[in-house]
């Protein structure tokens, strides 16, 4: 079993930086694909970003790609997002989640393990 903890979210304007860190305890993060996910108010959970276990491999959704660089330091056992240039519709709870699946997963219910997620809010 693994925990996560997410840290970094908070309230910035349009154009501006962030950058969300994933603690995990209990099991080494090595042993885990990494996600990040979202969800906004009145819509579903969606997937943001995943990561291989050696961090070789990444995919991002198309809403994202070019402006958030998903990351990991399994030494530190912390995943990282990145983002960049974000956007008021980039407003949302985001959540990092984990998996023992071999591949990377864009779907969520193939993730077992997820953080309580912390609260991104874009102004323009």
């Amino acid at each position: 079993q693994v925990q996560l903890v997410e840290s970094g979210g908070g309230l910035l304007q349009a154009g501006g930086s962030l950058r969300l860190s994933c603690a995990a305890s209990g099991r080494a993060l090595s042993s885990y694909t990494m996600g990040w996910f979202r969800q906004a108010p009145g819509k579903e959970r969606e997937f943001v970003a995943a990561i291989t276990r050696s961090g070789l491999s990444t995919s991002y959704a198309d809403s994202v790609k070019g402006r958030f660089t998903i990351s990991r330091d399994n030494a530190k056992n912390m995943a990282n997002l990145q983002m960049n240039s974000l956007k008021t519709e980039d407003t949302a709870v985001y959540y990092c989640a984990a998996t023992a699946g071999y591949r990377l997963s864009t779907t969520d219910f193939l993730y077992d393990y997820w953080g309580q997620g912390t609260q991104v809010t874009v102004s323009s």
